[in-house]
């Protein structure tokens, strides 16, 4: 019955779709043509009608619109995280988990309020990862730079153009670092300059080494100077910045560690209860009071876990 239900829904919604395609198109059409005299048509049957609905709501669909600020943070997150995916394709691809996330929720409670605990999960899933491989990328970026500005570096100073030495760092590098400049290099190549490709590099990678990085270069381009030299300072600083943090990084990991035992400490107590009592943990499940002080327990859990997190997080 549900999914009967749910064939029949999509089947209004791309009729109705393809319907206002066709008004929104006639329409403007006849806006276009100002007061011209109509020319009458022949009756088409009910296949050329949806053939000619359908032509005209692809036109609708195809019409260049002005890219939102979402949609430009989604597709910045895409480039970052190296996946070769458009922003309506990721969407469409959030839209599928949400589906099939309800669906096995559904299928192994077979309760209809597990439909939007199954959809708000499968809408997170696709989020959590793209962030996750964009932060992983990223760091591989950062401890990949200075080891690229040393290749440049060694470039620079046997004679070589910046431009060269980007090639040769393309040619040579490995994944992020190539995948990185050869964009930089394309960008180039298609008539762009290297002020405005650099820039373009910098929205594209949110590091805050390539910051530094790009903006020396764009003013020693305007005001001249040593370029090996300015690199190899920014090497020496790059470097220092990955040694603070991951003195850091060593110092919170007491913090860190600590954060995930409080969390969990409450549930391994809970599983441990229910093995030599059920029925003394049971009564949690059973009464409604018992319901409302897990719901507040897992609540007040997540919120530690999360300001233990904010707490050890220093920005280096």
């Amino acid at each position: 019955m549900l999914l009967t239900l749910l064939f029949i829904f999509m089947f209004l919604t791309c009729f109705l779709l393809v319907a206002a395609g066709s008004l929104a198109v006639s329409s403007n059409a006849s806006v276009e043509a100002g007061g011209e005299a109509e020319v009458p048509k022949k009756p088409l049957s009910l296949k050329g009608y949806l053939r000619e609905a359908n032509g005209k709501l692809k036109l609708l669909l195809i019409r260049k619109k002005k890219p939102t600020r979402k949609k430009e943070q989604l597709e910045q997150q895409l480039s970052a995280a190296g996946v070769p995916m458009k922003a309506e394709e990721f969407r469409v691809f959030r839209w599928f988990a949400v589906i099939i996330s309800a669906g096995l929720f559904y299928l192994i409670t077979n309760l209809i309020g597990t439909l939007a605990i199954g959809g708000v999960i499968g809408y997170v899933i696709p989020s959590v990862w793209l962030k996750k491989k964009q932060s992983k990328r990223l760091q591989q970026f950062n401890q990949m730079l200075p080891d690229m500005l040393t290749t440049i570096i060694g470039s620079l100073r046997a004679g070589h153009s910046f431009q060269q030495s980007l090639k040769m760092v393309s040619e040579e590098s490995d994944p992020p670092i190539k995948e990185e400049v050869y964009l930089v290099l394309k960008e180039i190549q298609y008539g762009s300059t290297m002020e405005e490709a650099l820039n373009n590099w910098k929205r594209r990678m949110p590091s805050g080494d390539l910051e530094l990085l790009v903006e020396a270069l764009l003013i020693q381009r305007q005001v001249g100077g040593n370029l090996a030299y300015l690199l190899d300072k920014i090497v020496e600083t790059t470097r220092e910045r990955e040694k603070i943090a991951n003195q850091v990084k060593t110092l919170t990991a007491q913090g860190r560690l600590s954060g995930i035992i409080i969390s969990l400490l409450p549930v391994g107590l809970g599983a441990v209860i229910y093995v030599i009592n059920p029925e003394y943990i049971t009564t949690l499940f059973i009464e409604p009071i018992g319901r409302i002080m897990l719901a507040v327990a897992a609540i007040g859990g997540v919120i530690g876990f999360i300001l233990v997190r904010k707490i050890t997080t220093i920005e280096v």
